[in-house]
């Protein structure tokens, strides 16, 4: 609403002016001279006379001079002050009122993604799905626009809104529809949305269910000196040994040893009871039907394979699909430590991470005004 305010009101100059204020004496002054001029008339001799040269009072009237306060008049030389009429230019005050309905997002744990993806809303209206616009997160863990600018708020209406999801999308996307790749939803419920995981337009499982063990073992290279230890694998009894969720499109599970402070990735795959899609590393042996891996060759940097597995961390992720990072993703349902002196053949527990490690959010629908 712009301020209304009245412009400074500028006050009429009074009727009767100094000026003429001052007139008024002089012509008492002049009547008197006057007087005397008549009582003392024709008497040309008389010394008394110089009392005409008080005449001059008349001349005194260069006291006219003082006229200039009627230089004072220009009173409207304060009109001035009209100048802050500009009040207008307050209107920006009008920014302070919403633009329009909008949506608020606040999420607590969403990780940073590689330039190749960012993050996109979609509300679910009359069960078709809106965009809410896209945004990447920083490492501090707020929301920056495709322009690169803080944000937390998207002018959107999502007033008739039933659902709100969040996906991860390619940076350079020609599809305007959603991806599979659902990360977090949640129903609105009073203008209001707790985003999960679990919820079926997402992940729809929390893993609380996820259970497993790693075995060390080397069997693409069994007959090499001194790489006993050199491999882990998914397995116990002859067969798999992960519990996991069956998982919906859009994501894969991945194996991880973490050596030396560097992620290696044992291999991506959807069936814990079946062998994963990577062998680069492994001997050339045949290796069980179950995700694992053998250090044995091809070192990232950083590296010298063989290696012992002994102290490394063994991760099973949660992945986006597709996924170009080399760091697992922040969805970790399984995680366990070797210890530093490991034993072939030696069965090692994973624990799981429980819910409480992945990211959530909310989601607030803002009518406007």
């Amino acid at each position: 609403m712009r301020d209304h305010r009245s412009a400074p009101h500028l006050s009429a100059p009074h009727c009767s002016s100094p000026h003429l204020r001052r007139l008024r004496p002089r012509a008492a002054l002049a009547l008197g001279s006057l007087l005397v001029l008549a009582a003392c008339g024709s008497d040309d001799d008389s010394a008394d006379d110089p009392p005409a040269t008080d005449a001059p009072a008349a001349t005194d009237a260069p006291a006219g001079t003082e006229a200039p306060p009627a230089t004072e008049a220009p009173s409207t030389t304060e009109a001035p002050p009209a100048t802050e009429a500009p009040a207008a230019t307050e209107a920006p005050t009008t920014t302070e009122a919403p633009a329009g309905p909008s949506l608020e997002l606040d999420f607590a744990g969403l990780p940073v993604l590689g330039e190749a993806a960012v993050y996109e809303g979609w509300a679910i209206v009359d069960g078709e799905a809106v965009s809410t616009g896209r945004f990447v997160v920083d490492e501090g863990g707020g929301l920056l626009d495709d322009a690169g600018e803080a944000v937390d708020a998207f002018e959107v209406d999502a007033t008739a809104a039933t659902t709100f999801v969040l996906t991860i999308e390619p940076t350079d996307d020609p599809d305007p529809a959603p991806s599979e790749v659902h990360l977090l939803a949640g129903d609105i419920v009073d203008g209001a949305a707790t985003l999960t995981i679990d919820h079926p337009a997402a992940i729809g499982t929390d893993f609380s269910e996820a259970a497993g063990s790693v075995e060390v073992a080397v069997p693409t290279a069994r007959d090499l000196p001194g790489a006993e230890t050199s491999g882990i694998w998914f397995f116990s009894g002859g067969s798999g040994s992960l519990t996991l969720p069956v998982l919906p499109a859009g994501w894969v599970f991945e194996g991880w040893a973490v050596l030396d402070g560097i992620p290696v990735s044992t291999g991506r795959f959807l069936d814990p009871n079946a062998a994963d899609d990577n062998r680069q590393f492994s001997g050339d042996g045949d290796g069980p039907a179950t995700p694992g891996e053998d250090f044995i060759r091809n070192a990232p940097e950083g590296l010298t394979f063989p290696t012992t597995v002994g102290g490394a961390t063994v991760v099973v992720s949660v992945e986006p699909d597709p996924d170009d990072s080399p760091d697992p993703f922040v969805l970790k349902p399984l995680v366990g430590e070797l210890p530093a002196e490991v034993t072939p053949f030696s069965e090692h527990p994973l624990g799981n991470t429980g819910v409480s490690t992945f990211p959530t959010g909310t989601a607030t629908v803002l009518p406007g005004g």
